[in-house]
């Protein structure tokens, strides 16, 4: 445990374990000089103190790179959705719920992440109860009727900061994003509001993948043709017309731009020499490796890093605790990420360093100005 610590925290490292319904669980709260830690819940098999605090640590950045009265923190239960039934699922969210209640939500506030949504976020707030204990709550859930009511991660507002940090990069680029080629790894929540935002606005997806493979076509793919097929038949590989490939093939395609949107470390020191595309945005939380981002930036290749890029969803969590309705989110959203793209691209570019060191450099900054009138025993 001794390596996580440094002097931006962890504050906390919880396991909890439930005998009852055998959940097994962790949460990590970072840093909570801004405000209370704020971090989504994940369910997955592989989930351990190590990913959870990386995640955590990113979410200490992103809140205050945003600039949110937040903290950094993330949570996870140990458990595979696929082979348990939805009831057993939403037992072991109130069981994390209940463990947690001695921090949250004073010094955590959850919200929906890999495996978990909306369904999952109301079960969270009864069983902890409180409701502002997370946020992504369905829109009927409300602290008072009729204010401050939950605002769905269902909403997209993370694949709509992606794409609007999309627009700004590729414009400081100069590229014509309608004759763009792009390229989308995952194709959840996010992966698959962004897809309907950039098919919207006229550019061209030709690939797509998640679990199961990816599918390509150079011509490009229809956003709700891809859609239905995804909902009817469970994977993008069903559609038609296209190359079935390996979900990692995504990452050596032949594209302008390349959208990492399902889990970490997908791009890494085995395959990073192969990706071609000229403009990476991480909608995924640490999907490239820090070396491999350095090795991608000597080639000039332009990395806008997960700690700008995805902040839509803590942004929409930000609009939702404080009483925001949709509209007015999508709205922060737009404003934030497309500052703070264009602050961190042209400070990169000046000082000719990563773009991500320079987003750190900031953040920290942020927070240590703020550590100067806060006083710790």
């Amino acid at each position: 445990m001794e390596k996580l610590i440094d002097e931006w925290g962890p504050e906390k490292i919880l396991q909890v374990y439930d005998p009852r319904t055998k959940m097994r669980g962790i949460l990590v709260i970072d840093n909570t000089v801004l405000g209370p830690g704020k971090g989504g819940i994940r369910m997955m098999p592989t989930v351990s103190v190590e990913e959870i605090f990386r995640l955590a640590r990113t979410m200490t950045w992103k809140c205050a790179l945003a600039e949110l009265p937040f903290g950094g923190a993330k949570s996870g239960i140990i458990a595979d959705p696929k082979k348990i039934s939805k009831e057993e699922k939403i037992n072991l969210i109130k069981a994390f719920a209940i463990a947690l209640r001695p921090l949250s939500p004073s010094q955590y506030i959850a919200a929906p992440d890999i495996n978990t949504g909306e369904e999952e976020m109301a079960a969270y707030a009864i069983a902890n109860g409180s409701l502002m204990s997370c946020t992504g709550k369905p829109a009927n859930m409300c602290v008072i009727p009729g204010e401050k009511c939950g605002i769905p991660h269902e909403y997209g507002a993370t694949g709509y900061g992606v794409f609007q940090a999309i627009r700004v990069a590729a414009e400081f680029m100069g590229v014509d994003l309608k004759k763009a080629t792009i390229a989308i790894s995952g194709f959840g929540n996010v992966g698959s509001s962004l897809a309907k935002y950039i098919s919207e606005m006229g550019a061209k997806l030709v690939a797509v993948s998640d679990s199961s493979g990816c599918i390509f076509n150079s011509y490009g793919l229809d956003y709700e043709k891809l859609r239905r097929v995804k909902e009817e038949m469970k994977s993008v590989i069903r559609y038609e017309p296209g190359e079935v490939l390996k979900s990692e093939e995504i990452f050596e395609l032949n594209v302008d731009i390349l959208v990492p949107a399902s889990i970490s470390d997908v791009i890494n020191e085995k395959n990073v020499d192969n990706v071609k595309a000229r403009l990476i945005v991480e909608a995924a939380n640490i999907p490239i490796t820090y070396e491999s981002e350095r090795i991608l930036h000597e080639r000039g290749v332009l990395v806008i890093p997960d700690i700008i890029a995805n902040a839509g969803g803590v942004i929409s969590s930000y609009a939702e605790y404080i009483g925001e309705n949709p509209q007015k989110m999508l709205e922060m959203v737009e404003e934030r990420i497309t500052r703070n793209v264009k602050l961190i691209i042209e400070r990169a570019k000046e000082e000719n360093v990563m773009p991500r060191n320079v987003a750190l450099e900031i953040a920290q900054e942020r927070i240590k100005k703020k550590m100067k009138n806060k006083f710790y025993f």
